[in-house]
């Protein structure tokens, strides 16, 4: 059996522990305070450094996001070796990345046409992207065969959810990513906006007055979208650098949904912290991918 090897961009959020025990090979995306000078995020733009940063300062920070060549300097080696590439990009609809994957994908087919590559459009982002890149890893341990596990990728994609608050619309807006979450635009005082993505896009779920209510909805609507079968998914709460609400949201989660929920909490990076800005909170879902064999 070919070796698979497993490749996702940064933005998806993946603790050193997920990624040495599959072995993942990251990309980074790019970040710039000033649009002139521009650091690769976790290598060279740590993400404690990039809130303090974004805290102390008004500007908007700017992403830019790998290049065809920066996956072409990936990909290749690999294809030499003839190992078969599995590559998890972020959401399509969020960024290029998806499309600088596919394109170095077609160079490397140039010269290896056997090559077998896979390049994933995610459809999600941050701690549900890392989620599916997880339960990819752990198809690839338990032997699946490449296009098994392409194929129970695509279900994974349609069932995976994050459901999360931010503490103001103004950076979603600012980047462009706002979308349908626009219909949560306002200015009472205190009002924490919750959304939920799906599928690749951002959807408007509610707005409520202080963060204690913006919490009991991520674990209500959490609970209402697992229903009896909380056992049947995986989950990850994250933030972006914010542990105390990370903390409500699991302890909340865990009473309310009655599922394993890992106490580890994965940090939104530099990628998605852009967009949300500081203080965003929420929960990721994906299903345990043997449930849907």
């Amino acid at each position: 059996m070919c070796e698979i090897v497993l490749i996702t961009d940064t933005s998806s959020d993946l603790n050193d522990g997920i990624v040495k025990e599959f072995g993942i090979t990251r990309i980074p995306f790019y970040v710039s305070f000033n649009q002139e000078d521009y650091f690769k995020e976790i290598i060279e733009m740590p993400i404690k450094d990039f809130y303090s940063k974004m805290r102390a300062s008004k500007v908007f920070p700017k992403t830019s996001l790998p290049s065809i060549n920066d996956y072409l300097e990936v990909f290749t080696p690999f294809a030499e070796a003839g190992k078969s590439i599995i590559c998890v990009c972020l959401s399509g609809y969020f960024s290029g990345s998806y499309s600088s994957a596919v394109n170095a994908k077609e160079l490397i087919l140039e010269n290896y046409p056997n090559a077998q590559i896979a390049i994933i459009n995610s459809l999600n982002a941050t701690g549900g992207q890392g989620l599916l890149v997880t339960e990819i890893g752990r198809m690839i341990q338990d032997g699946l065969a490449f296009n098994q596990i392409i194929e129970m990728t695509d279900k994974l994609i349609e069932k995976a959810r994050i459901f999360f608050f931010v503490d103001t619309l103004d950076y979603l807006e600012n980047g462009g990513r706002i979308g349908k979450a626009s219909a949560l635009l306002g200015t009472m005082l205190n009002v924490k906006p919750i959304l939920f993505l799906e599928k690749g896009q951002l959807y408007p779920l509610s707005k409520v007055r202080g963060k204690k209510k913006a919490i009991a909805k991520i674990v209500e609507a959490t609970a209402e979208y697992v229903g009896n079968r909380p056992e049947d998914f995986n989950y990850l709460v994250g933030h972006a650098d914010n542990t105390d609400d990370a903390t409500t949201i699991l302890a909340s989660a865990r009473t309310a949904i009655g599922a394993s929920i890992p106490d580890e909490f994965f940090f939104i990076g530099v990628t998605i912290g852009v967009n949300t800005g500081p203080d965003a909170c929420g929960i990721c879902i994906i299903p345990k991918y043997e449930t849907l064999m």
